[in-house]
């Protein structure tokens, strides 16, 4: 990818390999943010793992402090009294066998899909329906649960789930680009934070590679990583 520079109050930034620190690469991402609708924030984490080896998987979950700014639809698969406890809980969804069925007729009008345990196996034959989509429920994501209330409660609140690609990058979204600086900060710091604590045990050497942030239509800045860590 060819480098990118940018103009910002007369300064010339080169924003794909100048370090910057977290509140200052933020403020000149919301600068340079021109599109006609809100953007989103995003960071790309580029970490030395190597996804092929059991050892150096990553895969978890963090609850932004600030949210997401957008409304998350809960679709939640379980059984018996649960259904009801979920929809009270504020599912847009809930069912057992009947919503199975309807996911896999093709109807994923939902953004997160929360399981109980007793549930995951009438689940399973969704797995080419949901896998690719991001939406299997998995334990280590937080979506496989007994404790329903907290957890729609907590997606619904900015809960995300992360993982690494094949390249070993995590890619995330950390809020919209109208938030605050400091509101912006705050949930980069939390995912930070997260995967620092979930550093697989398989990491030999330097963990962290580097970590940019843009916005969706914007150029790519570079954060300088020892200050957030």
């Amino acid at each position: 990818m060819a480098k990118l520079i940018q103009q910002t109050n007369s300064v010339l930034v080169n924003t794909k390999s100048q370090l910057n620190p977290p509140l200052d690469a933020i403020n000149l991402m919301q600068k340079m943010s021109q599109a006609k609708f809100i953007e989103t924030a995003e960071v790309h984490i580029s970490l030395n793992l190597n996804p092929k080896y059991a050892d150096q998987q990553l895969r978890s979950s963090v609850l932004l402090p600030k949210g997401l700014g957008k409304i998350i639809k809960i679709a939640v698969i379980t059984k018996g009294e649960k259904v009801s406890e979920a929809l009270s809980a504020g599912a847009a969804m809930a069912g057992s066998d009947d919503l199975v069925a309807s996911i896999a007729n093709g109807q994923l009008n939902f953004d997160k899909l929360i399981a109980t345990p007793d549930a995951m196996p009438i689940i399973a034959k969704l797995g080419r329906i949901l896998g690719p989509r991001g939406l299997m429920p998995s334990p280590k994501a937080g979506t496989v649960t007994s404790d329903l209330a907290t957890a729609i409660q907590d997606f619904k609140k900015g809960k995300i789930e992360y993982k690494i690609d094949k390249t070993g990058i995590v890619h995330l979204p950390f809020g919209k680009i109208n938030f605050s600086n400091n509101d912006l900060l705050l949930n980069l710091q939390a995912i930070i934070s997260s995967v620092s604590k979930n550093r697989p045990a398989g990491v030999k050497g330097k963990f962290w590679k580097s970590i940019h942030i843009c916005s969706t239509m914007g150029s790519s800045i570079a954060i300088d990583i020892t200050s957030l860590l």
